[in-house]
């Protein structure tokens, strides 16, 4: 499904993909490349909380949207195409106080033109917190 095999290290190290901004800033880490999905883990901290100590909605749509964004990136080639979500909406289905959230993406379609991407969301128990759809189009890079 992958335009070429990328590992984790390609997307925590190369590519500018953690370098400064929200990435690094939130701490998103991708830990894992599967065939036809992407993880990454988010913790649930200072920096991803609303005032009243819950996890914000708004990081939560950051995850979302990093997941499926990368993984639409994955699918193109690069030098010639970029992925730019469109539309995305989530469900916060329970709220997380601590720990780490991890996101799980997977494909709902992937064609020449838009991508629609499925991201759930689970707590450190494994219980789904939140779930999310992104629609990305695919543009040619001129």
């Amino acid at each position: 499904m992958w335009f070429k095999p990328y590992t984790v290290d390609d997307l925590n190290l190369g590519r500018g993909l953690v370098k400064d901004h929200i990435n690094k800033h939130l701490g998103i880490v991708f830990t894992e490349v599967g065939t036809d999905y992407l993880k990454a883990t988010m913790p649930v901290d200072h920096r991803t909380i609303q005032p009243f100590g819950l996890l914000h909605g708004g990081a939560s749509c950051v995850l979302s949207e990093t997941l499926g964004s990368v993984a639409a990136w994955m699918c193109i080639n690069p030098d010639i195409h970029r992925a730019v979500g469109i539309e995305i909406n989530a469900n916060h289905l329970r709220p997380v106080t601590q720990g780490h959230v991890t996101g799980v993406c997977k494909p709902l379609q992937v064609g020449k033109s838009l991508h629609v991407w499925q991201i759930d969301m689970f707590n450190d128990e494994g219980k789904m917190n939140c779930t999310s759809r992104l629609t990305v189009a695919i543009k040619d890079k001129t």
